[in-house]
């Protein structure tokens, strides 16, 4: 068998897995996410991820089969969903907000790597709402939810649907319009000019 042969990726049918520790499985992701970060996503390959973790191309498509599931598994790896509940819709919008800048002015490169990328390839827009979009959404939606059984805000209040386009546009579009991140302070400022307000909540 040559090297090349054994280097192609198995049928993704295939049961076997490698058997890699959580420490080894780490240093995966961790590649992926410095080379996204230095280079974009169209330069991430299987091949420079085997070489700078010195192991075959082979352990990594038995693992994650495609690029896009590789890299979807290093953001989950990542991503650290904060469960904020003050007891306060309004203060639990002010400190997800905070979280979501937080987050943005540590990864503003590796955010740019993707969303640039993403509209190109239908697999890694899959797997970047199921890694990183589906559960902020979910817990922006777990807050409301408090906030609608506490009777801070009517369940049928028209501006309920809007929260989340709002949170996350801003965040990725200031960027865009003003050439700086959506830090915490900025967040949490737009949070209280225009979220609440829209809900009737000071």
């Amino acid at each position: 068998m040559t090297s090349q042969a054994a280097d192609r990726p198995e049928p993704v049918g295939s049961s076997r897995r490698s058997k890699i520790t959580p420490q080894r499985e780490q240093e995966f992701y961790d590649a992926v996410l410095e080379q996204l970060r230095e280079c974009g996503y169209d330069s991430v390959t299987m091949e420079g991820i085997a070489a700078s973790t010195r192991c075959s191309k082979s352990t990594l498509y038995r693992q994650w089969k495609t690029k896009p599931q590789f890299v979807a598994a290093a953001l989950r790896s990542h991503r650290r969903t904060r469960c904020i509940d003050t007891g306060s819709l309004a203060d639990d919008l002010r400190e997800a907000a905070r979280a979501a800048g937080e987050l943005s002015g540590r990864d503003t490169k590796l955010l740019q790597a993707l969303v640039h990328a993403a509209p190109q390839d239908a697999e890694l827009q899959r797997a970047l709402r199921e890694a990183l979009v589906e559960p902020e959404i979910a817990a922006l939606k777990e807050i409301i939810r408090r906030g609608v059984e506490r009777g801070e805000v009517p369940a049928d209040h028209p501006a309920l649907e809007y929260i989340p386009a709002q949170m996350y546009g801003v965040l990725r579009i200031r960027p865009v319009l003003e050439g700086k991140d959506a830090d915490p302070d900025y967040l949490v400022r737009f949070v209280e000019a225009a979220v609440l307000p829209a809900l009737g909540l000071t």
